[in-house]
């Protein structure tokens, strides 16, 4: 008879996620969160990003099925991801592995990368699954926000509680008061730019940890288990921990890990989420911005 596997003790641990999750119990986890490699040619410390379609897809469903076994039945899982193969995933959690779907979200963000030959990129996207149709956490009180009719146009009739993010085209988010709200499904927050204080410094793929906090207060509570199978930069970790919830992280990389470590020594239970929880508020308006003079034309 096969010993039961045991769940490990909160913390991180340096290793294949696939090879990880397997050494968990079925249905242990509250809440995964999951920011996979996107299979663009990203320059990671020991992950190869170059796969074949095929390669990279039949990765997935592996990892992914992993997190599949692992969740409670009430369990929640949320994937980012990119446009090369944001369908695809959909197709293999919802017809592969029988998650639900519960919202197809679009983070929308500032400092995108500048393209030449194309449209800028300013958006991932990040699938929302749970592993019942009906029988789920979902705290909408935490992550509510002022709705416009509050903030704009002072209306009685406005929810003294807030609003419990819209695939538009838009160039100034703080400029369209009325546009990304916290319950539409297009989010607004900006990424962690190289010179944010937030930035961790030793990997380039970082989530604010706001985007992290709506998240994990929406979809566990204190005490609950949220893991994350490519920790990364750590930022998952440290917004839980923050949050009172315990936490598995799995990393590949040692260096990776020895850093995630560092910023979890440093965080404590009860600590601040970095950055605005509500940016659209907390940016400056085009009318109250700086203006460039003219320039005079050369003659």
């Amino acid at each position: 008879m096969a010993t039961p596997l045991e769940l490990p003790a909160t913390g991180l641990t340096t290793g294949d996620c696939i090879a990880e999750m397997k050494k968990l119990p079925d249905g242990c986890i509250d809440l995964a969160f999951a920011d996979p490699p996107f299979n663009i040619g990203y320059k990671y410390d020991v992950y190869d990003d170059r796969r074949s379609v095929d390669e990279y897809l039949d990765w997935s469903e592996a990892w992914m099925a992993e997190v599949q076994r692992v969740l409670k039945p009430t369990g929640a899982f949320w994937l980012a991801i990119g446009d090369e193969f944001a369908a695809e995933l959909k197709v293999l959690a919802t017809r592969t592995l029988g998650l639900h779907c519960r919202n197809w979200v679009v983070w929308y963000y500032t400092f995108g990368v500048h393209c030449k030959s194309k449209f800028t990129r300013s958006h991932a996207h990040i699938f929302y699954f749970t592993k019942d149709a009906k029988k789920f956490t979902f705290n909408d009180e935490p992550i509510r926000v002022p709705s416009a009719r509050m903030l704009v146009y002072g209306d009685k009739r406005a929810n003294p509680k807030g609003r419990v993010p819209d695939d538009t085209w838009i160039l100034r988010p703080q400029d369209v008061p009325e546009s990304f709200s916290s319950e539409e499904d297009t989010w607004y927050f900006p990424r962690v730019a190289g010179t944010f204080k937030e930035r961790a410094g030793f990997h380039g793929c970082q989530m604010p940890e706001q985007l992290l906090g709506r998240i994990i207060k929406s979809c566990s509570n204190e005490g609950e288990i949220v893991m994350d199978p490519f920790a990364g930069s750590g930022s998952t970790l440290v917004t839980a921990k923050k949050l009172g919830r315990q936490f598995l992280g799995y990393e590949l990389s040692e260096e990776y890990s020895r850093q995630i470590g560092q910023r979890l020594e440093k965080t404590s239970v009860g600590d601040a989420l970095v950055g605005a929880e509500n940016p659209t508020t907390s940016a400056p308006s085009t009318a109250k911005g700086r203006r460039l003079k003219p320039s005079t034309p050369s003659t």
